[in-house]
Formats: structure tokens, sequence, C-alpha cells
């Protein structure tokens, strides 16, 4: 009975790190461009695929800013009573759960130049319900500098592929217990 325990502590554990490996950080406009209003930001968002863990990274001058607003004023481009505002260069703001998020630059015009995005979060499969992914902050503080990009893998290899591979070779070790 005590090994059974252990195991399903054990496999949840590495769900639940595995799952956090998997999260990704999308830089908004990169790679051909940032949050600023010479970007396609509407293209750059219909490429990517957003889901819970995952992370968006913003990247301006001091002359921009972030103001995440409700769908009524990202439609109308209003900058009045912003959910939160955002400063400072680099912003990072966890994607906690499932659902639609809206971003506007709030500097006169900008939004309406194009500077703004509608973020569409999906739950990965086996993604805990909102509120009970630690580690994983809804928004960070304004200023706080983006994570460094993942190393760059030299043999072709994917940090997924290592993940899968190590999680196998843990659940072997396991069950051999």
């Amino acid at each position: 009975m005590a090994v059974q325990r252990a195991l399903l502590v054990c496999l949840a554990a590495a769900a639940f790190v595995f799952q956090l490996a998997l999260a990704v950080d999308h830089t908004v406009g990169a790679p051909a461009g940032s949050w600023d209003t010479t970007t396609d930001l509407q293209t750059w968002v219909g490429s990517q695929n957003f889901l819970v863990g995952d992370r968006l990274i913003f990247m301006y001058t001091s002359n921009h800013d972030v103001l995440e607003v409700t769908a009524a004023n990202y439609a109308s481009c209003s900058t009045g009573s912003p959910i939160a505002t955002h400063t400072g260069g680099n912003t990072v703001i966890g994607l906690s759960a499932p659902g639609k998020r809206y971003f506007i630059c709030g500097t006169a015009g900008h939004c309406q130049q194009g500077m703004k995005i509608e973020v569409d979060t999906t739950a990965a499969a086996g993604t805990p319900p909102s509120g009970s992914s630690p580690g994983v902050p809804s928004a960070e503080s304004p200023g706080s500098s983006p994570p460094p990009p993942p190393p760059a893998s030299s043999n072709g290899v994917s940090l997924k592929t290592c993940l899968a591979v190590g999680l196998g070779l843990m659940l072997m070790m396991l069950l051999a217990l």
C-alpha cells in the first residue's frame, strides 16, 4: 500500500512539473517586431496558440504601455478604467486561466493604429482548475525583465522530447519497485 501511495505521489508531481516545463513564453510581436505601432500584431496573435500556464512578454519603449481592458474597451480603444496598467518596457503576464483577455496601448492613437491584441487562452489537457496552478503568476511587476530564452538545442532534440523521455524513464523505475 505504501509503495502504491508513493507511486501516485511521484506521478502527480511528475505530471505537474512536466506541464510547467511545457509552458511557452510568447514575446508579443516576435520575431519580426515588438509591442509597437509598426508590428502586425493581429497576424502575430493569429499564429499563436495560447495555453494555460503560458506567459505573454511585452517588450516596448517608454512611449508605450500595456493596458489590460474589457472587451468593450478593447473594441472602442477606450483607455478608461483599465483592469491593469503596466509600464517600464518589459511586462510579463501569466495566462493562468482559460478565456479571452484584451490588451491595448494607452498612448493616444496607438490602439487605433492596431496596437492591441485579444488573447484567447485554452486549457491544456490535464490543466488544473483556475487559481490552482502555483508558480504561474497572473502578472508580474511592471519593469521586470523577461526570462532568458531557452537554450538552443545543438542536436535538434526539443525540451519536450527530453522531458517525455525522462518522465517515461522515471515511470519505468517506479514500476520496477
